[in-house]
């Protein structure tokens, strides 16, 4: 009869590990048992559906492009109305993301340093740009901020119009980047200790000192982050923008209305030639944002080694 030593060897050996202790057979490696398939077959997976999902059709709107000959990719993307879109989307887009740098940041600050009625509320409220689908948000900025909407018929009177302007833009690019900013700084400040803090008060510094050197070095990766996460999500947004933008050729287009005008037209070149040029900026806000992200990390991983 087997003693509890042989049979614990063997359940052991059943579950793919050697006891320890036991010597394994010569030339045989212990090989640990992994949940998902080997590294080839994983990998082939992978490349097969990011290619079906994202390299085909990116690459198809590059090869569309490539047939149209330089000299009409160039009288396209730099045609007026197309340079006046680029020059609203970028700029709107920037605007918006600074905006929600200031404003994202001190909201991230009260919900996590500070406890007051309705906080879980407030902090439930902030993903409802991710949640709601982007032309219902759309139609609800413009309700609000239209001539006889609750806020419209209030800032209309002192002069300030913000529906089917470009300011109604700023407005809906604010809306929706905002939980970039806050998703990304709130984690960084609950890791944060209020230690640092009342250490440099001890010392005589005060709250803005206190924030420049000991605080804003710490969150300005992370704010970095939520900043490009929000510019580039601005700048590609096209659902909550064109109910309240109006659309006005050379005031109010963004440069996603320039490409679906153009497949009305069925001009699918002169689309994609637009698209590439977007496409191209947005790949470079995504080796921004990575990079910003591996900065994040170094920084974060160096303070927790002091």
């Amino acid at each position: 009869m087997a003693g509890p030593r042989s049979m614990s060897s063997n359940t052991a050996s059943l579950n793919g590990f050697a006891p320890a202790g036991a010597s394994l057979p010569a030339g045989e490696r212990r090989k640990p048992r992994r949940v998902l398939p080997g590294f080839g077959l994983t990998m082939g997976y992978t490349l097969v559906y990011l290619s079906l999902l994202v390299l085909i059709p990116l690459s198809a709107v590059f090869l569309k492009t490539a047939g149209m000959g330089w000299e009409h990719f160039w009288d396209v993307v730099t045609a007026p109305r197309v340079v006046a879109s680029y020059k609203l989307s970028f700029g709107a887009s920037l605007l918006a993301a600074s905006i929600n740098a200031v404003f994202g940041l001190m909201l991230a600050w009260s919900l996590v340093r500070y406890e007051f009625p309705g906080k879980k509320l407030v902090d439930a409220l902030i993903d409802l740009p991710f949640a709601l689908p982007t032309a219902v948000a759309g139609i609800a900025l413009t309700a609000l901020y239209a001539r006889n909407g609750w806020l419209g018929s209030l800032l209309e009177p002192q002069g300030i119009k913000v529906a089917f302007t470009p300011l109604g833009i700023l407005v809906a690019l604010t809306f929706i980047g905002l939980p970039f900013v806050v998703r990304s700084v709130q984690p960084v400040l609950e890791d944060l200790e209020t230690e640092l803090e009342e250490a440099a008060a001890s010392l005589g510094a005060r709250r803005w000192q206190t924030f420049r050197y000991v605080i804003l070095p710490t969150l300005l990766p992370a704010l970095l982050t939520g900043f490009a996460l929000a510019f580039a999500r601005a700048v590609g947004e096209y659902g909550s923008v064109i109910f309240i933008a109006g659309n006005l050729p050379m005031v109010s287009e963004i440069t996603p209305l320039m490409i679906i005008t153009k497949l009305e037209q069925y001009d699918y070149q002169g689309a994609t030639a637009i698209a590439s040029v977007m496409l191209v900026f947005s790949f470079v806000l995504l080796f921004i944002i990575n990079g910003l992200q591996a900065w994040s990390s170094r920084l974060n991983g160096a303070g927790r080694a002091r």
